[in-house]
């Protein structure tokens, strides 16, 4: 079958997706049930009544239920998606160790988890517990080894050009004009996302063009930023209140037209044409006997060899690549990053080397 992109799936999750082609998806965004085991209403101090979360949907008569339908949409999400795929569960500690557990008996390999730190959440009203300030997301590839995107600049940019962490500290709720209210101004859906959260894990993780999945589509948001970033999305959900709504929402966003040049975050180095360094070698841009410096430390030096392997000070042969980890103690490294050579009396980065062939071709 066609892959029904751009479109709300009525029904449930697991068998939607087993419909689906496999290997067909780039990003999965998941925000399940919680499974949150509310016994009695909840109540504030000055006994007015707490909204929370008591829908249907999140009631299950036992943990052994609870895991079992998680096993079963994410051995569904698993098929669909692509080699290079990664798959995005939000959580709370109800039920987030327990998802993390069958993740990895799936075989998928997680590659953080991260923490969304709310800024005023709901205090603990009893008085018998911490407040509860921060819900859990995991991010994981379909295996170990498995290659997958990630937008590492993109996300820099959004953190004043440092290294993204894995505390993030956005928008706590939705609030304001982004919060859904139902005709009687109540909440429309009890755990509506805020569009920060899922601006980030979408930029993250997919490239324009991209398909995106959210199996519990509930009030649409995956929708609304996949289509601001121009990213095609599949939702699915059984609610046909929350479809109606999602749809409604999502067809009122108005997306920027398409550039390129615009919308392409991934690192320009990843884009470039691919250089052997080789080629340099045989191109007359490096000469065989030139000296390397690693990291441009002049006591941690190698020689360049006519068939383009590097011999360390110290007796070592290998590519760049293998040359660069045997002085950083095996520690992976990117030869192009790591060595430097002399050039009317300054250190020039072997990648600099690199860019002006790029040019001349």
């Amino acid at each position: 079958m066609d892959l029904p992109t751009n479109t709300i799936l009525k029904g449930d999750c697991i068998e939607l997706l087993n419909t689906l082609p496999a290997h067909s998806i780039d990003l999965i965004f998941a925000d399940p049930p919680y499974n949150l085991q509310l016994q009695n209403e909840l109540h504030r101090p000055n006994m007015t009544r707490v909204d929370g979360v008591d829908d249907h949907w999140d009631q299950f008569e036992s943990f052994a239920a609870y895991d079992q339908f998680t096993q079963d949409w994410l051995a569904a999400c698993k098929r669909v998606l692509k080699t290079t795929g990664t798959i995005w569960v939000i959580g709370s500690y109800h039920n987030i160790y327990r998802v993390g557990a069958i993740l990895q008996d799936l075989g998928f390999w997680i590659l953080n988890d991260v923490i969304w730190v709310k800024t005023n959440p709901m205090p603990n009203f009893r008085g018998v517990r911490f407040t509860n300030a921060h819900e859990t997301l995991i991010w994981a590839s379909t295996g170990q080894g498995a290659r997958y995107t990630f937008n590492h600049q993109a996300m820099k940019g959004l953190n004043d050009e440092k290294q993204m962490r894995s505390d993030w500290w956005l928008t706590p709720l939705a609030t304001g004009a982004e919060r859904l209210k139902d005709e009687n101004g109540k909440k429309a859906h009890s755990t509506q996302k805020p569009q920060a959260l899922l601006y980030r894990v979408i930029l993250a993780a997919s490239n324009p063009g991209d398909v995106v999945l959210d199996p519990f589509f509930g009030s649409g948001t995956t929708g609304v930023v996949a289509k601001s970033l121009h990213r095609r999305w599949i939702g699915i959900e059984r609610e046909t209140k929350y479809v109606e709504l999602a749809r409604e929402r999502i067809e009122a966003v108005s997306a920027e037209e398409y550039n390129p040049a615009a919308f392409e975050v991934r690192s320009q180095k990843k884009l470039a044409p691919r250089v052997k360094f080789s080629v340099l070698l045989e191109s007359g841009y490096l000469q065989p006997g030139q000296r390397f410096y690693f990291q441009g430390d002049p006591t941690r030096s190698a020689t360049l060899k006519p068939d383009a392997r590097l011999r360390t000070a110290d007796g070592f042969e290998g590519s760049i690549h293998q040359a660069a980890r045997h002085y950083a103690g095996e520690a992976p490294c990117n030869g192009w990053e790591q060595w430097y050579l002399q050039e009317n009396g300054e250190m020039l980065k072997l990648d600099a080397v690199r860019q002006r062939y790029r040019r001349a071709e």
